[in-house]
């Protein structure tokens, strides 16, 4: 699913609650909706556990911001990441924000962000409670995103036998074939048929939903995976037709 692109997306980074080692998955994939002009990264930097951030900071030109442990158990990481963002708010121009955590606290500032009619991308490790998931825009978990972009890498007998048991396990999945239904019910024409762009803003315009967290980057993939649609292309193989198979 691809939205139009915006202009100016602001990325702020829970590194006290995402690996290091998914963020140029994470950028790569913010990259088809527009230009991040604000990069920060929060953490206490002088812990350990953060050492990997300190190479990907450098190569993908993200702003450092020290948050030390003041009080024990208390998370001052999240707290300077919402006064931040409150302040970008106010001061820039943005047209989305990108979060990238964990941490379902960041839920009711993301119903703020989302009421100033902005939208938010959430990535997530699969940690990540449902409240927060639920809240975005479109939230990624990265785990999938990764291991979506390095599948490509796989032999092509791998992926075609990895793609076979998907299926019967995506189809088990009722939430995601509600999902799929509704959404070209809600988009077809009179003869059954829904453009995908048409199903896949659909979907974006009522969930949270992103086929990368079923193992498909683009959500044509994912159609053709689930097998549940009959599928046509027109205009020189541009334009991906969909029609739900239990009624034609």
């Amino acid at each position: 699913m691809k939205n139009n692109q915006d202009s100016n997306i602001a990325m702020l980074i829970d590194c006290d609650n995402v690996s290091a080692k998914y963020i140029d998955s994470i950028l790569d994939d913010l990259s088809k909706y527009g230009v991040v002009n604000i990069r920060n990264a929060y953490g206490n930097w002088k812990d350990p556990k953060l050492k990997g951030w300190e190479e990907a900071l450098q190569n993908y030109a993200i702003k450092p911001i020290q948050q030390f442990g003041y009080t024990k158990g208390k998370n001052a990481t999240d707290i300077a990441m919402i006064i931040d963002l409150m302040d970008l708010l106010y001061t820039k121009e943005l047209s989305a924000v990108a979060l990238i955590t964990s941490d379902s606290d960041f839920t009711p500032v993301v119903t703020r962000i989302l009421a100033d009619g902005l939208r938010v991308y959430g990535y997530g490790e699969s940690k990540t409670p449902d409240a927060f998931v639920n809240a975005c825009s479109q939230f990624i978990y990265v785990e999938k995103l990764y291991e979506a972009r390095h599948e490509e890498e796989e032999p092509s007998k791998q992926k075609a036998d990895k793609r076979v048991i998907q299926r019967d396990d995506l189809r088990k999945d009722t939430k995601l074939v509600y999902t799929l239904r509704k959404a070209v019910e809600q988009t077809s024409d009179d003869a059954g048929w829904s453009n995908i762009a048409a199903v896949g803003k659909y979907i974006s315009q009522n969930s949270s939903f992103s086929p990368i967290n079923y193992g498909y980057l683009k959500l044509g993939h994912l159609i053709k995976a689930i097998d549940l649609f009959d599928i046509k292309m027109e205009n020189n193989n541009t334009v991906m037709l969909i029609r739900d198979k239990r009624y034609w």
